[in-house]
């Protein structure tokens, strides 16, 4: 009896899971047939998921229009959303070393201002950021997406909370071996953080990825747009060009999904393990 109240509710519990997947997964589903529909079908009001005809004519056009440099735009943003994410570690893995393992004054206060700084809205940073990209002459080229979210709280509090489950007989074995604090950083604690690393590393690539209103301040011409910021130009120029518009959304969604199937372990384990310690 036991065993069946608990194979009803294996199954129970599977089915739940299957819907709220199902709920997920249909709008990612939906956007891929529309990309390979006709332009007729996909203006059509009655929702098809099976395509009739397949085509994909859409992709073709969008890959190939001279007005909207999607293939330009697409290795903008995997340019721009590689290099943030590469300098969001160099920024943030000394400092997260350093607030979880040194002993020094005023080490709290310094990281409460770091964790202050999480409550700024991202919003209010537009024009003084705006300003100093423009002082560096930086308007309308990649290091302006790339470089002023780079030093942002965000890693440093994520890889602090992981290098404070470190355990301190590691750091005393390597300065009995006459290591200093730089070879214990770079020769240890790096090598054991790469979980949490390639978890950093794909959060802020998919978030310089997925940025949207900070490109449009600073990309000005068409050649120098990110993914994002063209298609929402893309889109206002052919408003009821669904079929465009989904076979963009899924050339956008490709690269995000590929790196996480490729770094989903090391996501995991990173996430799991930094929150392992307060």
């Amino acid at each position: 009896m036991n065993r069946d109240l608990r194979s009803l509710r294996r199954a129970l519990l599977h089915l739940v899971l299957a819907v709220i997947a199902a709920l997920y997964l249909s709008p990612l589903l939906y956007m891929l047939v529309t990309s390979v529909k006709t332009r007729e079908a996909a203006q059509s009001t009655t929702p098809q998921w099976v395509p009739d005809p397949f085509t994909t004519d859409a992709y073709r056009e969008i890959l190939t229009s001279a007005d909207s440099p999607v293939v330009t735009w697409f290795l903008n943003s995997l340019l721009a959303a590689t290099g943030h994410a590469a300098l969001v570690l160099v920024t943030a893995a000394p400092a997260a070393y350093a607030l979880a393992r040194l002993r020094f004054r005023l080490r709290t206060a310094v990281f409460s201002v770091v964790v202050a700084t999480l409550f700024v809205p991202p919003v209010v940073l537009l024009i003084p950021n705006f300003l100093i990209v423009n002082e560096l002459a930086w308007v309308d080229t990649l290091p302006a997406v790339i470089v002023p979210a780079a030093a942002g709280a965000f890693g440093v509090f994520f890889l602090r909370q992981f290098f404070l489950t470190f355990p301190g007989e590691l750091e005393e074995a390597a300065e009995l071996d006459g290591c200093n604090r730089w070879q214990i950083f770079t020769s240890i604690a790096l090598p054991l953080s790469r979980p949490a690393l390639a978890t950093l590393f794909l959060l802020s690539f998919l978030t310089n990825w997925n940025d949207f209103l900070w490109p449009l301040y600073v990309l000005l011409s068409p050649e120098a747009l990110t993914l994002p910021a063209g298609l929402g130009n893309f889109q206002g120029a052919n408003s009821i060009r669904y079929d465009l518009l989904m076979a963009g959304a899924v050339i956008a969604s490709v690269p995000v999904l590929v790196l996480y199937l490729v770094a989903q372990r090391w996501v995991i384990e990173g996430i799991s393990r930094s929150g392992l310690k307060g």
